[in-house]
């Protein structure tokens, strides 16, 4: 990476594209995000995302947990006063339940689970900054894909909640990265973590922007969105990516929306680890599982400039 993190950034703010290409939002009043994770607020990965989304023209809020919370499915839990500082030493032992960046109070911390942080994102942070409730939650990108059997994910379990209240969302997860502060996002520009951060950045705004510039419902009630990126190592730019629509788990009896030729859709662990590719997934909230036809085809018809065959 050439460019530092601030220099992308700035790109963003003078350019109507990201720092790899992705075009900005062009809905005429700015989508409301709460973007959420579940390997905590300070991660590099989560505040890239912050960042270049704001930059982009969405208008977002952070609510995340306060520490690494990954593998925790759907736990819910009273949030409580910190024992131990953050993550990275982002707030220090004793903070509140929940908090705030000094310098950015739409950065935010739950000291709980992911589902407690998206929660909190919705039905507290979003009233009192937006003034309404969010229009999409974004969750992710996570350190490492969930594919297949996703109910023990945490990145999963906040857009699964995020669905059930009603609220459209998206489960991002990459194969690269690493659990590193954001402090790392300047201090190692050229570090590989912070490469695969911006690519799974402006992979998610392509995405994004592909999903919400479109009619509403952008998707079915109590369903959600599932997609992984493919490492980075050999795709060394957003450019490189193509989505691939596929389902959680290969079915050979199932009959999916027909695409690409065929109307059996090809498992996202298989697809992700053949080449440069972002499998797009529908899911029920609920259950966690693979979802009919039908359902596949009204998320399948938002998404149709961005996806493609293999």
């Amino acid at each position: 990476m050439q460019l530092s993190i601030l220099a992308s950034l700035i790109s963003l703010v003078l350019f109507p594209t990201t720092a790899q290409g992705a075009s900005v939002n062009l809905r005429a009043t700015p989508t409301k995000i709460v973007l959420t994770n579940d390997d905590g607020w300070a991660v590099a990965q989560i505040r890239a995302e912050y960042s270049s989304l704001r930059a982009a023209g969405f208008d977002v809020i952070l609510s995340a947990p306060a520490d690494n919370k990954s593998g925790t499915g759907s736990s819910s839990a009273t949030p409580t006063p910190l024992t131990s500082p953050c993550e990275f030493n982002s707030c220090p032992s004793g903070s509140p339940a929940t908090g705030s960046n000094s310098s950015d109070t739409r950065l935010n911390y739950v000291n709980a689970f992911p589902v407690d942080a998206v929660r909190f994102g919705i039905q507290t942070l979003a009233p009192e900054i937006f003034g309404t409730k969010p229009d999409l939650v974004v969750s992710g990108s996570n350190i490492g894909t969930n594919l297949g059997s996703i109910s023990g994910s945490g990145t999963v379990g906040a857009a699964s909640e995020a669905a059930l209240e009603g609220i459209p969302s998206i489960a991002f997860s990459g194969t690269s990265g690493s659990q590193v502060s954001y402090t790392t996002l300047t201090s190692t520009p050229n570090a590989s973590s912070t490469a695969s951060a911006l690519i799974y950045t402006d992979l998610i705004i392509k995405f994004v922007n592909a999903l919400t510039n479109n009619t509403t419902p952008w998707v079915p009630s109590g369903i959600s969105i599932n997609v992984n990126f493919a490492s980075t190592s050999s795709c060394a730019s957003a450019n490189d990516f193509k989505y691939i629509f596929t389902r959680l788990v290969s079915s050979s009896s199932a009959t999916d929306i027909t695409t690409c030729g065929t109307n059996h859709l090809p498992a996202e662990s298989t697809v992700v680890k053949a080449g440069c590719f972002a499998t797009v997934s529908v899911f029920d909230a609920s259950t966690k599982k693979d979802v009919n036809a039908t359902t596949q085809a009204a998320v399948h018809s938002k998404l149709t400039s961005t996806l493609s065959c293999m």
